[in-house]
C-alpha cells in the first residue's frame, strides 16, 4: 500500500517537473521572439500566460525605454516584487511619494530616492528636512559621496 503511494507521488513529481520545465522553456522562446519584434502580440499573450512576472519585466523595460508612463502606471499591481518596486519609484511624483518609497526596507532605489527628495526639499527651501533625508544614506552606499557633497554644499 505505502509503496504504491510513494510511486504515485514520485511519478506525479516527475510529471510536474517536466511540465514546469516545458513552461519555462516556452516562456523563454516567447521572450526571445519579443526581443526580436516587440510588437509580436502572439508572443506577448503567450508570455503573459506562461510567466506573468517575466511578462511584467518585459513590459516595464519596454515602457522605460519608450518613456511610456501610462504603461508603467498599469504595472502598479504587478505581483513581481522587483517590477512592483521599480514602478513605485518611477511613479513617485513628489517629495512625499519619494519619502514613502525610500522608507521601505527593501526599496531598490532607496538612496537615490533620498537624494532626489533632498534636492526637491532644498529647492523648496526646506533645508533641515533635506539634511535629515541625506543623513539617512549610509556611508557604505554608492551614493554616500553625493549625499555628503549635498550636505556640504547644498544644505550647510
Amino acid at each position: 500500500g505505502s509503496v504504491i503511494i510513494i510511486m504515485i507521488v514520485i511519478t506525479g513529481k516527475i510529471g510536474y517537473d517536466a511540465n514546469e520545465e516545458s513552461r519555462i522553456e516556452a516562456a523563454n522562446v516567447a521572450l526571445s521572439e519579443l526581443l526580436v519584434d516587440a510588437s509580436n502580440e502572439k508572443a506577448l499573450v503567450e508570455l503573459q500566460e506562461l510567466s506573468p512576472n517575466l511578462y511584467d519585466a518585459f513590459v516595464y523595460s519596454k515602457a522605460v525605454i519608450d518613456k511610456d508612463m501610462q504603461s508603467i502606471e498599469k504595472l502598479k499591481a504587478s505581483k513581481s516584487l522587483i517590477v512592483n518596486d521599480l514602478v513605485k519609484y518611477e511613479t513617485a511624483k513628489n517629495s512625499e511619494d519619494l519619502a514613502a518609497y525610500a522608507l521601505k526596507e527593501d526599496a531598490i532605489y532607496k538612496d537615490l530616492a533620498q537624494i532626489q527628495n533632498a534636492i526637491i526639499l532644498i529647492n523648496k527651501g526646506k533645508i533641515e528636512e533635506a539634511q535629515e533625508r541625506l543623513l539617512l544614506i549610509s556611508d557604505t552606499s554608492s551614493l554616500s559621496k553625493v549625499s555628503k557633497a549635498l550636505l556640504h554644499f547644498g544644505v550647510k
